[in-house]
């Protein structure tokens, strides 16, 4: 409980008053001191944060030019790459936790100081000064004789003019003091708390940052374990080498590669004479490339021709000098003595050049006769089969920012946005980000553009939405209502008010059913909340994912059932429709990807009848139940089987053999998916993504008896 100054002892004037006075001014400067040392405190750590944040900076710098050094090695570039993106984000985050900081303590702490104390301490300056007039207005009032009416009667006025008045700053000095004791521990409360919330929201954004970092450390373990034992294998092998080497002797060995019994190629150290008068001897590298004899005679110099067409030359020996092994090499222009280091080297050399001469005139045949057959019809070309390497693909950054209104941040319009919200179909910054994430899942769910896996369908859902598209359903009212929009520069809090409301109370979406989602249940009429729901499935059905946005974003319910569509929900109504995307916009927003309407028909079911492939791959990606049994007893893979779709029916056994043999694995302690159907279900799943028609619904033929049929399965 809480002891404030009583006025009434304020009246009185009483010893117990003026104790307690001193004692609440005391009070006041001990407060005072500690929230100058707090704060003074709260300074210090700040800029020391601010110091560890530009050394981690250069640190960062630091390390990205040191994965410069390895850009050859793809490997460790892009490791280094993304694990640096990661820490150049936590850098981020920590940046804002001294920014919060420094708002939270220093801030708030020196409004309580600034708006409260001076005038407590000037309103004590009159208190002081009026209670010394009133001790002496009393003394003199005391000391005047009893004869003297008049001045008796003077000093008594004064006495009482002085004592209402020191009574009138006595109460205004208490009720501050009173106010300020009251206001202090609220501020001081509501400092820590925003301090510790900002301490909250780092700790959780770093989380889930790690957590998105998550399967990139795990592929990089695994290749980081296979680069140990490729390290260890290759050490083993060049120590081996090594030694084979060291034991050798290979003073009188000469350098020669062979790739046939006659295409023979040598190099290695020779002597060469100069042709001037001095007849000097230089000691060179010499190499035969391209039916060509070149030399250089440093390192550092470039490749000179000594011989430009071995065709037109001869090689023998050299024995009319007095230097040993020796040899000549003779043109139509001009010869040149060369010298060897042992008798070995000079056969080796001779043979090479006379091996290199010999295949230089067979080349020139060879190139005769398929000059001859370039003349035969065009028509034999056409049976050589045209390959191509695979296109790679592109990454899902590069991809996600060609959507309309990508390149910017959805809510504060920065540059360059690394994040997006799967179930919005949005990029958005950084800071952005983790407010959305604060939303939760059932309203945004948020991935890194460059430190997560992307599958095909999400990015289309970026592509065909985008930030232009939903801005324009969830900011459709924005004008009329007199909102201004934040900017990259706009601090946190607005920033996190505007989010909330576009998105959480949907205050500018042009006809929502509802402002506020905490009275879903009890404010929308059920006429119009089965408006919105046959708006969402006709949508579906349609594929149009820029009217199922809409319908979302104005109140439908993902999972409303059509009363006059045997109960079916719009993701039954999308696999019926056959748009993959449209499924996977309701998955990402929360549709039940196992309900079942009035004949027991889940979605599954649905894409399964309809022969969509694109559909089956996803609604199993998803956890579709493949056992689920309609009102005739019949799953998914018995209406496969029924209306002769051979692709799902492939799918939909290959699935459940994939089952049942990862549950038989784990009774014997290993669990785990078949690489096989793995690899199947990814080319069926790219394949609905990318080229759909290559899933043209292929059927059994009806005429062929059912024995056939399961014999062709």
């Amino acid at each position: 409980m809480d002891s404030f100054l009583d006025f009434e002892e304020c009246i009185r004037d009483s010893p117990t008053f003026r104790l307690a006075i001193d004692q609440r001014e005391s009070e006041v400067a001990d407060l005072e001191n500690r929230v100058d040392k707090v704060m003074k405190l709260c300074s210090r750590m700040v800029e020391a944060g601010q110091a560890y944040n530009s050394a981690n900076q250069l640190f960062l710098t630091g390390l990205m030019e040191f994965s410069a050094y390895h850009r050859r090695d793809s490997s460790i570039t892009n490791c280094l790459a993304q694990f640096s993106q990661g820490l150049q984000e936590m850098i981020h985050f920590h940046t804002m936790l001294f920014d919060q900081t420094q708002r939270a303590i220093i801030q708030q702490l020196s409004n309580l100081l600034t708006q409260f104390l001076p005038q407590v301490r000037e309103t004590r300056k009159e208190f002081v000064r009026i209670g010394e007039d009133l001790e002496m207005a009393a003394v003199k009032s005391a000391q005047i004789p009893r004869h003297k009416t008049t001045d008796a009667e003077r000093a008594s006025h004064l006495l009482l003019a002085t004592r209402k008045c020191y009574q009138h700053f006595a109460l205004d000095y208490c009720l501050q003091l009173n106010n300020f004791q009251a206001q202090q521990k609220l501020d001081i409360l509501n400092s820590i708390f925003s301090y510790f919330h900002a301490q909250y929201t780092f700790f959780h954004q770093g989380y889930d940052l790690l957590r998105d970092l998550e399967p990139t450390m795990k592929t990089m373990a695994s290749r980081l374990a296979l680069l140990s034992t490729d390290c260890i294998a290759k050490r083993k092998e060049m120590e081996n080498t090594h030694l084979l080497v060291q034991q050798r002797d290979a003073t009188g060995e000469p350098i020669v590669t062979s790739s046939s019994e006659n295409d023979v190629a040598i190099e290695g150290y020779l002597f060469k004479r100069s042709r001037r008068k001095n007849k000097t001897w230089k000691r060179c590298w010499f190499s035969i490339e391209n039916n060509q004899l070149v030399y250089s005679k440093s390192h550092k110099e470039e490749v000179m021709v000594l011989f430009d067409d071995l065709r037109l030359c001869a090689v023998k020996s050299l024995d009319s000098i007095d230097r040993r092994f020796c040899f000549e090499i003779v043109s139509v222009q001009k010869s040149c003595s060369l010298q060897a280091d042992s008798e070995e080297l000079r056969q080796a050399w001779i043979s090479a050049v006379q091996g290199s001469i010999d295949m230089a005139y067979r080349q020139k045949v060879e190139s005769q006769q398929l000059l001859a057959t370039e003349k035969l019809p065009q028509a034999a070309a056409s049976l050589v089969p045209q390959l191509s390497p695979p296109i790679p693909q592109a990454a899902a950054l590069g991809v996600a920012l060609q959507g309309s209104g990508n390149q910017r941040c959805c809510d504060c319009g920065e540059n360059d946005p690394r994040w997006a919200s799967i179930n919005l179909g949005i990029t958005m910054c950084i800071e952005c980000s983790g407010i959305h994430r604060s939303l939760g899942v059932h309203v945004s769910k948020v991935r890194s553009l460059t430190l997560d896996s992307w599958d095909p369908e999400l990015l289309k859902l970026l592509c065909i939405l985008g930030n232009d598209v939903i801005n324009g359903i969830y900011e459709a009212q924005c004008i009329d209502q007199g909102r201004v929009k934040p900017h990259a520069e706009s601090p946190r809090q607005e920033r996190e008010l505007w989010i909330k409301e576009k998105y959480v109370e949907k205050k500018f979406v042009k006809g929502a059913a509802l402002l506020h989602t905490e009275a879903r249940d009890t404010e929308a009429p059920d006429s119009e909340r089965d408006a919105l729901g046959r708006g969402l499935y006709q949508a579906a059905q349609c594929g149009d994912l820029v009217s199922m946005a809409t319908a979302l974003a104005q109140g439908a319910e993902v999972n409303w059932s059509h009363p006059e569509e045997e109960r079916r929900t719009a993701l039954i109504g999308a696999a019926r429709g056959g748009s993959l995307l449209a499924c996977e916009f309701l998955l990402q927003n929360g549709a039940n990807v196992n309900y079942r309407d009035q004949r027991g028909h889940g979605a599954l079911h649905a894409a399964a009848t309809c022969g969509h492939t694109g559909q089956v791959c996803l609604l199993l990606k998803r956890g579709a139940n493949q056992y689920a049994v309609d009102e005739r007893g019949q799953d998914p893979l018995s209406i496969a089987i029924e209306t002769a779709h051979a692709d799902i029916v492939t799918l939909l056994r290959m699935a459940r053999m994939n089952e049942e043999m990862r549950d038989s694995e784990g009774l014997f302690g290993t669990v785990g998916d078949d690489e096989t159907f793995q690899d199947i279900f990814r080319d069926f799943s790219n394949m609905a993504s990318h080229d759909p028609e290559r899933l043209s619904r292929r059927q059994f033929s009806r005429e062929r008896g059912s024995g056939d049929s399961e014999e062709h399965n």
